[in-house]
C-alpha cells in the first residue's frame, strides 16, 4: 500500500432538492483513502454511502466541499471531465451485474474498452486478472449460461479492464449465496493484494466488511467512526 492519498475529501456536503426543500444526504464528510487501500464502508440505508460513491465516481456533483480524486479537483470539473473520470480513473461494480444479455462475457468486457477509446489488445496484467477471476474459460458464454458468481466475476473484469485507479464496489455480493460471496470477496482482496487496486466497498455484511484494511461507519450523512 502506498501512503500517498488517492482520494481526499474535506467538508463534503450534498443536498437533494425535493419540492421546495433541500434534503441533506451528506453533512460534512471528511475522508482520506491511500493508494492501494481496501476500504469497507458500512451503515444503515439512508446513511449517505451510495451518495458518497456517486460523487467519487463522478456520477453526481457535490453541493460543497473539497474532493480530489487521483489528483483531480472534482468541483472544478465539467460534465465532460466527470465522464472522463468514469472512463479512465474510477470503475463501478454493482449488486446487479448489469451485463448485456445478448453479448458474450468477452464482448461485455470489450464494451468497456470501446467506451474508453481503448482499441489495443488486453495486456498481460489483464490476462493475469482473468486467471485470478477464474473466468478465462467462460469468455465465450452469454450471461444466461453463467452462474451468478461467474456473472459477477465478468462484471469485475469489465470494471478493471482499463486499469482504473479506483474500484467502487456497491454491495457486490448482495445477489450471491454465501459460497459465491466468499469467492468474490477473496477475488477483490486478490486484486488489491496482487495488482494494487484501490477498492472502496459498500456492504451491510460485517463478515464482508472485514476483508478491508479498515472500515468506515456512516450514519445520517456523516462518518461517525473509522476502525
Amino acid at each position: 500500500m502506498n501512503d500517498a492519498p488517492i482520494i481526499e475529501i474535506q467538508g463534503l456536503h450534498k443536498n437533494y432538492r425535493v419540492g421546495k426543500l433541500d434534503v441533506p444526504a451528506l453533512r460534512g464528510v471528511d475522508l482520506l483513502v491511500r493508494r492501494g487501500e481496501f476500504l469497507s464502508i458500512v451503515g444503515p440505508s439512508g446513511s449517505g454511502k451510495s451518495t458518497l460513491f456517486h460523487i467519487i465516481g463522478g456520477l453526481t456533483p457535490p453541493t460543497s466541499g473539497r474532493v480530489t480524486i487521483a489528483g483531480q479537483d472534482l468541483l472544478s470539473m465539467t460534465n465532460a471531465g466527470r465522464t472522463r473520470l468514469r472512463r479512465q480513473t474510477v470503475a463501478f461494480v454493482f449488486q446487479k451485474f448489469n451485463l448485456l444479455p445478448n453479448l458474450t462475457a468477452r464482448d461485455n468486457i470489450a464494451v468497456a474498452r470501446f467506451l474508453a477509446g481503448n482499441n489495443s489488445k488486453p495486456d498481460a496484467g489483464f490476462q493475469e486478472a482473468l486467471q485470478l477471476l477464474g473466468i478465462a474459460h467462460r469468455l465465450d458464454h452469454k450471461p444466461n449460461a453463467l452462474s451468478g458468481g461467474e456473472q459477477q466475476r465478468v462484471a469485475i473484469a469489465r470494471a478493471i479492464v482499463n486499469h482504473p485507479a479506483i474500484l467502487l464496489a456497491d454491495e457486490p455480493t448482495g445477489n450471491l449465496d454465501s459460497e459465491n460471496s466468499k469467492a468474490v470477496l477473496e477475488l477483490l482482496r486478490g486484486l488489491n493484494d496482487r495488482l494494487g487496486q484501490t477498492i472502496l466497498m459498500i456492504t451491510h455484511n460485517p463478515d464482508a466488511a472485514a476483508y478491508g484494511h479498515s472500515i468506515v461507519h456512516m450514519r445520517d450523512g456523516k462518518i461517525i467512526e473509522r476502525t
